[in-house]
């Protein structure tokens, strides 16, 4: 599983239970609040109505009084309230009062009335002088039946004389309970949702920066050229990519050296050689024609000593670089013409024809010149390899979001042992004409241009016959 999926995973995770029992917190309170709010209204509903109810009570009309028609008229009124969303049509407070002995002498529904109720809990502990009030099923497995009674005593000449008990069901409250709850799962869902979102966001740059190291340390390990990436905002993971980067000069200055010293001690050698035994053969009495051929067989190796050289540097400038200097839009076609028109010399010499297919809209970006040596180290191969009166095409064909050069000769196949090699400095194979090969430096200067390009080069045998020299800007 990738780091940032197991990130996000675990972040998820986190936000889903936080939220999950911050809510289910809050939705366990929502019920004992809400009650305990109704609790406080109705004892100050209980207390009004004991002093409303006494005058009835002393004087013995409480089935026929004032209070008793009030409180029928009570009952039939009908709010058509809406309350936060919630419709209420009829009201449902219940009303009940007992003596001093704890009959009930008053009831509101008239089905309790001669009962004796003084061991009920509101009943029993208001005539004692003490707050009473209960919570009562009536239905004993139904939690939704229950109802809540606060009472208030009824006090005449200072005396307890009755209790009065207002009573309301607690399914009244319900629909404000799970509106409530309603509100707590859509903010948990959109919690979560955000917490998601942010989630992703985070994984997701997270995940792109570490990319981006990981391209990069590829790139290092791959010996490919590769610019150090840019981590803003993430000041850990800069300072890890900036160390890759050191680390990354420090082993390839090293290597580099070694590698090159190697290469161009084995180089060197074959030129070298022929230049000493030429000067020794000088050193004889030669005749003119002969002291000039031994003359110039030293000029020809010591201008191949300054060819390798002056490649080498070429490459080295080009190798130490890790992104290019300039980035501009580079016309493929008209890059092609000015090769072409600086080898025109060379294709005429070896009466080679020449076949040219870019589409005027083929274009890169990047280094003009770099890309004109790239096309010129490929095209003077091509050239050394086909035989007179030959053919050279050279086409380019759109590649995702760059572009594609062929450039196809009719020389020889290469060796399959050769395959290989090619692109390995100072590797060449010999011309089919006889003459000196190549530095062996031109194909790995090409691949290291469309490297930097973000490209690539491959020579390959064409199955029509011929070599065929891809090159990806």
């Amino acid at each position: 599983m990738r780091f940032s999926l197991r990130i996000f995973l675990g972040y998820f995770l986190i936000v889903a239970v936080l939220g999950w029992y911050v809510v289910d917190l809050i939705r366990n309170e929502i019920k004992p609040a809400m009650r305990q709010s109704a609790e406080e209204i109705m004892i100050d509903t209980a207390n009004l109505m004991a002093e409303l109810i006494r005058p009835d009570f002393v004087a013995g009309t409480l089935g026929s009084g004032e209070f008793a028609r009030a409180v029928e008229d009570y009952a039939r009124r009908s709010p058509n309230a809406r309350i936060w969303g919630v419709a209420k049509g009829a009201v449902d407070l219940r009303v009940y009062a007992t003596d001093a002995r704890g009959i009930v002498v008053f009831d509101s529904t008239g089905n309790a009335v001669g009962q004796d109720y003084s061991q009920w809990r509101d009943v029993h502990l208001t005539l004692r002088g003490q707050y009473g009030a209960r919570t009562s099923r009536h239905e004993y497995a139904d939690e939704a039946t229950t109802v809540m009674y606060v009472a208030a005593p009824i006090r005449v000449d200072g005396r307890i004389a009755g209790a009065l008990t207002v009573a309301k069901p607690n399914h009244a409250m319900q629909p404000y309970i799970e509106r409530a709850h309603g509100k707590l799962l859509r903010a948990l869902v959109l919690i979560v949702g955000l917490g998601l979102a942010f989630g992703a966001g985070f994984s997701w740059w997270l995940s792109r920066a570490i990319g981006r190291l990981t391209d990069f340390a590829h790139a290092v390990s791959a010996g490919r050229p590769a610019p150090v990436p840019a981590l803003p905002g993430n000041r850990e993971l800069a300072v890890l990519a900036q160390a890759l980067g050191e680390m990354r000069e420090r082993l390839e200055g090293k290597a580099y050296v070694e590698h090159y010293v190697h290469g161009l001690t084995h180089e060197l050698k074959s030129p070298l050689a022929g230049i000493r035994g030429a000067a020794e053969l000088l050193d004889d009495d030669l005749d003119p024609a002969e002291r000039a051929r031994f003359a110039g067989h030293i000029r020809r190796e010591a201008e191949r000593l300054q060819s390798i050289v002056d490649r080498l540097l070429e490459l080295a400038r080009l190798e130490t670089r890790q992104a290019l200097a300039v980035h501009e839009p580079v016309s493929l076609a008209d890059a092609a013409h000015i090769v072409l028109g600086a080898l025109a010399p060379r294709l005429d010499a070896g009466r080679i024809g020449l076949e040219l297919a870019i589409p005027p809209d083929a274009s890169v970006t990047g280094e003009r010149f770099l890309i004109e040596q790239a096309l010129r180290n490929l095209l003077q191969n091509a050239i050394d390899f086909t035989p007179p009166d030959g053919l050279i095409r050279i086409t380019a064909t759109p590649d995702g979001g760059g572009w594609t050069l062929r450039i196809h000769n009719d020389g020889p196949a290469i060796p399959d042992y050769a395959l290989p090699r090619l692109g390995e400095r100072f590797y060449s194979l010999p011309r089919p004409d006889g003459n000196q090969r190549g530095t062996g430096l031109g194909l790995a200067l090409t691949r290291t241009i469309a490297e930097l390009h973000g490209g690539g080069v491959t020579v390959t045998n064409h199955p029509a016959g011929g070599v065929v020299a891809v090159l990806r800007l």
